[in-house]
């Protein structure tokens, strides 16, 4: 049985296909799930992945991510306007001059709701007590975050009992949308700006594979000439930047691996990436129909990723 470590990169509401990516990767049987990792959106989809396996299996965490996306979904009238509000603003950036507020001005609204989205679907007790004394087999699970001060990169481990939901928070906390999120005396901000997900610890968890979620384009056909185009790729750049210095050290030891041989053994990296022409604001759609395309086309394209799996 393959044995894998799947790393979900952040991406806001895009990283909905994360969530069916995963439900339809927890569900094949062909292989054993020995780490996940995750940034900003992509760490939420990782916990309630790990989460629902320890306490349930693959159907839980199944039946928790596609729930989670649920709930996130914009359904009340109220909740309706403030996501055509939020998007609109943002598509409208670049074309008019708009001021821009600290998230320090106003109560931290954003912080409890999103608190309160993800209590509903873990158990901050039981979160916790799975980390206290977990078997040699429980998969690892990283959280990546930054610490603002010092700069310095932070993955939150659970075999170093650090994931809490306010962990999660402080990966997801985008400057300006969320304040620094304190957690054990130090301040956070998103973990796009260190690593997008973590991936050098991973091999710790002894995986013969890495399979990323990749949810920000590689690579454009066209020159982006807009102010929106110019936005929209400038994001997706600093989404990849630190993902490829990850990978970039797996593939150096992979070839050291190569060269020195037995007991030394090489990891495959493999992708599954997020196919869909998306703009930057769409990155804050909490739209039911929007996030359901979304978890969907996760779905179709790990059925596909697995079917073209070397047997």
């Amino acid at each position: 049985m393959r044995t894998v470590a799947i790393a979900c990169q952040g991406g806001g509401s895009h990283t909905a296909f994360t969530g069916g990516v995963l439900q339809r990767l927890l569900a094949d049987e062909d292989h054993r799930v020995v780490g996940l990792s995750g940034t900003s959106g992509g760490a939420v989809c990782a916990l309630l992945a790990w989460y629902g396996l320890l306490i349930g299996g693959a159907a839980e965490a199944g039946r928790l991510l596609e729930r989670f996306w649920e709930d996130n979904a914009a359904t009340t009238l109220g909740d309706k306007a403030a996501n055509a509000w939020l998007v609109g603003l943002a598509r409208l950036e670049g074309r008019v001059t708009l001021p821009t507020v600290s998230p320090y001005a106003y109560p931290g609204f954003a912080g409890a709701a999103f608190t309160d989205l993800l209590t509903r679907h873990v158990d901050v007790d039981r979160l916790a007590r799975l980390q206290e004394s977990p078997p040699e087999d429980q998969p690892l699970l990283l959280v990546g975050a930054v610490d603002v001060l010092s700069g310095d990169v932070k993955a939150f481990s659970s075999r170093r009992r650090e994931i809490t939901v306010n962990a999660v928070l402080a990966s997801a906390a985008v400057p300006l949308l969320f304040r620094a999120v304190e957690e054990r005396g130090r301040l956070y901000w998103d973990g796009l700006f260190s690593q997008n997900p973590p991936v050098r610890e991973l091999p710790d968890a002894g995986p013969e594979e890495i399979w990323v979620v990749r949810v920000n384009p590689r690579a454009r056909a066209t020159e982006p000439k807009t102010v929106g185009d110019i936005a929209d790729r400038r994001n997706e750049l600093a989404g990849n930047l630190s993902l490829e210095q990850e990978l970039f050290f797996i593939r150096k030891v992979n070839e050291w691996a190569d060269r020195l041989g037995d007991p030394y053994r090489r990891i495959e990296i493999r992708e599954v990436t997020l196919d869909l022409d998306l703009d930057l604001p769409s990155k804050l759609d909490r739209r039911p129909a929007f996030l359901r395309r979304l978890f969907d086309a996760g779905r179709e394209e790990a059925e596909e990723f697995l079917a073209r799996l070397p047997g």
